[in-house]
């Protein structure tokens, strides 16, 4: 019988894990089946461009996987049970369940809106596909001009902000800050970014976290009413509970507890990458949910499994961040290296060369979902439990 390996997700994390999985190991003893609610992968990089009105083309999931060997199940994921080693799905072919061997948890996360009244019912996300066409419809309906307020300083709520800016000069771009507007940043950074707030005239109310969102404005934690026609929510991201649910160790923010090699550390039988996972970088500090930390954590899973699986020694991989790379608009950036200890170094790079590189960060990535096995190889990797086989050998 085959080696079941189920992915759940086909995000960043779990799309380039699933080509790496089907490029590596030989199809004669292994079937890999990646689980996914949309049809399409999803560039949550771009997530703000589609809500500001560009046109984008996402890939649709059954031509990034056609001929790799990759199962692709469309449907959303309701349970997983670690005991049984079953995912329950749900999808326009019914419920399921699947039984896995090796279970690849990266279903990532979505918005955040830490108890704030009024969020879930007034406020609008980029965080997911549907979210962002939610929100561009209702910027479409804003033709006339009207408020927008961007709530969170951080590297959403910036590209949110300044790509709403350069893209409708229409609208007045507010962004409410808790502290100031990359406060991480180095000196000569942060001044950068103030310059590009003030190009596009975007109104910043720093240290205004807000407590209540309301239809047509926010309320400030000092009581101040902002006014706003639209409310962005970019206040952070939060995983989803099924995994605790499911009796995974998990921490508080349900992140799933991995060792250094991706794997759960309650249940062997299933690693984590990507946002959903709670692992430690090379400098003792938890990785920070981002699209560099999918790539590292999705990279070092995808070797754990191939070696257990084939008998080889595991290796690590780095898990090292490099720093922050923010958008601001389609024609400015910010590079910002950060030391060992996570902190902003002196050297920074911005202006249309960081903007440049930014874009080739994008379409780099874009084109690895595009080719997930990179070109299937001759040979790969067969079990070493497989009948007659060990080590490497030819794929059938």
């Amino acid at each position: 019988m085959k080696h079941r390996i189920v992915v759940l997700g086909a995000g960043y994390a779990g799309a380039f894990a699933a080509g790496n999985l089907a490029r590596r190991l030989s199809p004669a003893d292994t079937e890999i089946t990646v689980v996914n609610a949309v049809p399409d992968f999803v560039e949550r990089m771009r997530l703000h461009q589609l809500a500001a009105g560009q046109d984008l083309t996402f890939r649709k999931l059954a031509d990034v996987f056609a001929g790799t060997g990759v199962r692709l199940r469309l449907a959303r994921v309701t349970g997983v049970d670690p005991r049984r080693r079953t995912v329950a799905v749900t999808g326009e072919a019914g419920d399921g369940e699947l039984a896995y061997d090796t279970l690849l948890y990266a279903l990532g996360s979505s918005v955040a809106d830490h108890g704030v009244p009024g969020v879930a019912e007034y406020a609008y996300d980029v965080t997911g596909w549907s979210s962002a066409l939610r929100l561009r419809e209702r910027l479409s309906d804003l033709a006339g001009g009207g408020t927008v307020l961007v709530v969170g300083e951080g590297l959403t709520g910036i590209e949110t902000a300044t790509e709403f800016a350069e893209s409708r000069p229409d609208l007045s771009v507010v962004l409410a800050a808790r502290d100031e507007p990359g406060s991480w940043l180095s000196p000569k950074a942060r001044h950068h970014l103030r310059r590009a707030f003030d190009r596009l005239g975007i109104t910043v109310h720093e240290h205004s976290g807000v407590e209540a969102v309301e239809p047509t404005r926010a309320i400030a934690a000092d009581g101040r009413s902002l006014p706003a026609d639209v409310t962005v929510w970019t206040a952070g991201f939060a995983v989803h509970p099924l995994a605790a649910v499911s009796g995974l160790e998990v921490v508080g923010t349900g992140q799933i507890v991995v060792d250094r090699t991706m794997r759960s550390v309650s249940h062997p039988d299933v690693y984590a990458a990507g946002d959903c996972a709670y692992a430690i970088g090379d400098n003792g500090r938890p990785l920070p949910m981002s699209c560099a930390s999918a790539g590292y954590t999705n990279m070092q899973a995808t070797a754990a499994i191939i070696a257990r699986l084939t008998g080889g020694e595991v290796p690590t991989t780095g898990l090292k961040y490099h720093g922050n790379h923010i958008s601001l608009g389609r024609r400015d950036a910010i590079f910002q290296m950060v030391d060992g200890d996570a902190r902003s170094t002196s050297w920074y790079l911005g202006g249309r060369t960081a903007a440049r590189l930014k874009s080739g960060v994008l379409t780099g990535a874009g084109w690895g979902i595009a080719h997930p096995t990179f070109g299937m190889p001759r040979r790969r990797r067969r079990l070493a439990d497989a009948p007659g086989r060990a080590g490497v050998g030819v794929a059938a």
